[in-house]
């Protein structure tokens, strides 16, 4: 199964505003989106997964390419998600010359909610329907978009979503972001 490797403060702790909130889509509002677009896809139940090794243990033979996600801030407070293969490096300290940001840090739990209206463990670009405001950029692994199917959360952990890279993009693109398709995290 896909996962979002990082894990930023947890949400839902006492105070929260968003710790008892609903999604401001539902997985199953967002299949029908994509239904909509005439995009197909295949969704897979399983236990709440938090990191990629939680998912290598559980997905067992699920084809395609599993993917990681990281919500990322620079500093001049632009957004971005970055999405790659789970197993690429990805040095911050050099990403953002590849991607043309400023320094690059992880974003809090309280801005993955804010803009993406989803918690932490669960980021995907599938959560790219919540950002209206379009607030965040997209940069998408070049190595990744050569899979087929990609793996990712629809909105919540537990479940994955199967869908064919070029519907990914036609998704995006659907959301109002133009991802770059951007290589790095491949080995040196």
């Amino acid at each position: 199964m896909d996962t979002a490797s990082t894990r930023s403060a947890d949400v839902g702790g006492a105070g929260d505003p968003a710790a008892d909130a609903p999604l401001p889509t539902s997985p199953e509002e967002l299949l029908a989106r994509l239904d909509a677009l005439g995009i197909v896809t295949a969704t897979h139940r399983h236990p709440p997964l938090h990191t990629v090794e939680e998912s290598k243990a559980l997905r067992g033979a699920l084809p395609g390419g599993h993917c990681k996600n990281l919500f990322l801030k620079d500093r001049k407070d632009q957004l971005w998600l970055v999405v790659a293969l789970e197993d690429a490096r990805i040095d911050l300290n050099r990403l953002d010359k590849v991607i043309g940001s400023a320094r690059l840090s992880f974003a809090s739990a309280d801005r993955l909610w804010r803009h993406l209206g989803i918690r932490p463990g669960s980021v995907s670009p599938f959560a790219l329907v919540n950002d209206t405001e379009r607030r965040v950029k997209v940069v998408l692994q070049r190595a990744m978009m050569a899979h087929d199917p990609l793996n990712y959360h629809p909105l919540l952990n537990d479940r994955t979503t199967a869908i064919r890279p070029g519907d990914l993009l036609r998704f995006i693109r659907a959301c109002g972001h133009e991802p770059a398709v951007v290589a790095f995290g491949e080995a040196e």
